[in-house]
Order: structure tokens, then sequence, then C-alpha cells
């Protein structure tokens, strides 16, 4: 294979931001495994109680985008489990703080830290609490429409939905004053009071009018670090699937963009390894955190579901990064050079440097960290087990030996992110 890094040429990636909004929030979905589309109804139904209350454009669009990413606390399927079943859970707080101080660390977003902080808190305790009013009504906003979608889900896509409304908003008004704002629970009654708002939460319906919301958006060019927030806030929801994954991603991303640079890639192409590796197990959210932590064996339905993150992970970058190799990059993860990998059992000639370069970061830095099926693995124990992988053929044997080379920093990065 010819090692030599041809320089590509500096700039930005331009990204449509609402797209990449809409495209992430749909791995959020993914934490629900059967239940898909939350975020993106909780988005329309507070849009539209926005623009019914006179909102201006700039705040109708940011209730829009507070809405996508409402649950991006949300990790773990359990919980999520918890918050459809009631309208009220005990414990719906702990992914509020989660996600606030997610998005408080990213500057795109950041304006929506206070709202998504609060969004599971009750109206008569809000009132009382010090903040704008324009922070309790948004986040008042997100409760009453995160709530109503709870008890609209189980009729959608039938036409039970049309005899479901007025128990619903019969429902939602027996809770004005208590868990939601009286002006919000009249201006959501006063829209919802039509057939036509309801069927409109069918998916391709849904699908539809967002795609139609983000034509009048002009694309937003990203600088690096900006988008490097973005990629680095979804990093820690898929992290946080599991204490034995914590950190996984970022880690990654340090030590492919570390052993690229040695292997004398441009910074430009540096970026785009380093948001792979934060953004290649975007698709495990799918994956239930009772299977990431199984001790023993996996059966074959759960090892099948293991192996679909990948391809899970490739098709929701492909609508983000679509323009670049981002999407192969994170996506061909766990290829090999045998062609036996997965999802797409890519052969080894097919397998760029930078795909082969993720592809052991992700190796060294899993066996560097405690599973719950092994021990984590000294230094010396990786590379042996990095070393056997390389004679069957499996590993790129110059990407290993670069690795080599640089092993004790490596580690550090793979168990200390320094």
């Amino acid at each position: 294979m010819d090692r030599r890094v041809s320089k590509s040429s500096m700039g930005r990636l331009n990204i449509d931001l609402h797209s990449a909004v809409i495209a992430l929030s749909g791995a959020l979905d993914l934490v629900g495994v059967d239940e898909v589309r939350h975020g993106k109804r909780v988005a329309v139904m507070a849009y539209r109680v926005a623009r019914a209350l006179n909102w201006s454009d700039d705040e109708c669009l940011s209730i829009f985008y507070a809405g996508m990413l409402h649950d991006c606390g949300v990790s773990k399927t359990e919980e999520h489990r918890n918050l459809t079943a009631t309208l009220e859970w005990e414990g719906a707080e702990e992914h509020c703080i989660r996600g606030a101080a997610y998005l408080a660390d990213c500057v795109p977003f950041v304006h929506l830290a206070d709202e998504i902080r609060y969004h599971h808190t009750r109206w008569e305790h809000l009132v009382e609490l010090p903040l704008t009013e324009s922070i309790k009504l948004r986040a008042n906003l997100i409760f009453l429409v995160d709530r109503v979608d709870v008890l609209q889900t189980p009729y959608l896509g039938t036409e039970r939905i049309l005899t479901r409304r007025a128990p619903i908003l019969a429902r939602i008004s027996e809770l004005a004053g208590v868990l939601f704002c009286p002006d919000l629970v009249y201006a959501f009654t006063e829209v919802a009071n039509v057939e036509a708002f309801w069927l409109a939460m069918e998916a391709d319906y849904l699908d539809e009018d967002i795609h139609t919301l983000g034509t009048h958006i002009p694309p937003l060019e990203l600088d690096y670090p900006t988008l490097k927030d973005v990629a680095i806030l979804f990093s820690h929801v898929v992290d946080a699937k599991s204490p034995y994954t914590d950190e996984h991603s970022q880690r990654v991303a340090k030590i492919a963009r570390f052993l690229a640079g040695e292997f004398g890639f441009d910074t430009y192409t540096l970026d785009q390894i380093e948001i792979a590796g934060l953004l290649h197990d975007i698709g495990k959210l799918r994956v239930s955190e009772e299977i990431i932590e199984k001790p023993g064996q996996l059966t074959p339905d759960e090892r099948a579901c293991v192996h679909r993150h990948s391809y899970d992970t490739y098709r929701i970058l492909l609508r983000v990064f679509g323009n670049s190799n981002i999407p192969k990059w994170a996506g061909l993860h766990h290829e090999n050079l045998l062609g036996a990998g997965y999802p797409f059992k890519t052969a080894g000639k097919n397998l760029d440097l930078e795909t082969r370069i993720i592809s052991v970061s992700d190796i060294f830095q899993a066996l560097a960290q405690h599973r719950t099926y092994r021990p984590k693995l000294s230094l010396n124990e990786i590379l042996l087990e990095l070393d056997k992988r390389v004679s069957s053929g499996e590993l790129d044997r110059d990407v290993v030996a670069k690795l080599r080379e640089h092993s004790s920093w490596c580690y550090s990065l793979a168990t200390t992110g320094t």
C-alpha cells in the first residue's frame, strides 16, 4: 500500500446545521430502540405552539432545536423506558442535569442549556426559581409537548389518535398550573384542536414538514473548534451508555489524531479524523446497556444488534458529513484487512490508511479499558494482542508499528486522556 500522504486543501467543512441537528437527534432517538422520532415530534409541536404565541423567528427556531436536543442527557435504554412509561418519574431530573452540562460546553447550543436543565420541572416549582420568564416558558413548553408525546405515542400511525386527542387534551388541561403553565396549555389546546395537528405526527408527514422548515435556513459554515464541540456533545451521550465505555470515544479520537499526525497528514485531514473518532460509536445508542454490560457470551441476536451499530454510525454521519470521508472512516472501524469485519466485509485493499488508524486506535483503547467480560490489559499485554492480529492479517502492520513506537504516550491517551 502506498504510504505517501497527499496534502489536501485547507478549509472548513460546510455543514448545514439544521440537517446536522436533525440527523444527530435521530441518533438520540435510537436510545428508545423501538420508538423513534420522539425528539422530532417534540421539536415540531414546540415550534407550532411558539408560532401561535407569536414568538420571533429566532425564538421559534431555537425552541425547535431545543426540542430536537432535549433528551441529549439520555443514553440508557432503561432510563428512556422510565421516562416514557408515565407522565412523571422521580429520576427524570438526572438526565436534565447531564444534558444541560453537555450543552453548556457546546458553543452552538450553549443558549439551550438552562431550558434543557429544567424541562422536567413542574410549573408550580419553576415559577419560584430565579430564572428569566423566557427560560421558564421555554423549559415548560418542552415539558408540555414532551409529555403530550408520551400520551399520544401508543396511537400514532392509526386513526385512533383522532379519538384519543380529546382525552389527551383533557389530561393536559387538568395539569394546568401544576405541571404546566396555564398560558402554554391554552395555546397548545388552540393549536391541537384540529385533526391535522395529530395526523401530521405520522412519520412521513413529520419528515416532510421538518425538511420544508429547513429549506428556509441557509447552511452554516462551522470552524473546526465549533464542529468539534458538537461532536464532543454526542460522544458524551454515546460514552455514557455504560461506565465501562466512559470517555472511550474522546480517547480513541485523540489516539487516532496523534497517529495520523505521525504519518504526516495535514491539519485539515487530522481534524476530520478526530471528528470520525469522536463519532465512530454513535450508532451504538441503539444497543441497550444490558447487551453492552453483559459479562457472558452474547447470543446470536445480541451479537447482531452490536454488529449493526457501525452501519448505523455510517448512515447517520452520511447525512451530516456527506461531502467528506468522515462517514467512511467512522463507519468502517470494525472492518479488517481480511475482509472478515463488519458491516460491509470490506477487503484490505479498499481500507484506506485513515480507516486503519481509527480501527487500531479503537481496539487499543478498548483493551486498555475495563469491561464486564474482562479486566483492562497492561500496555505489554495490549501490544502482544495487536501483534497477534497483525500476524493473522487483521490489522495494518505499519499502523501498529507506529503505535508501538509511541506506545507509552498512546497508552496514556487511552487510560487518562492526556
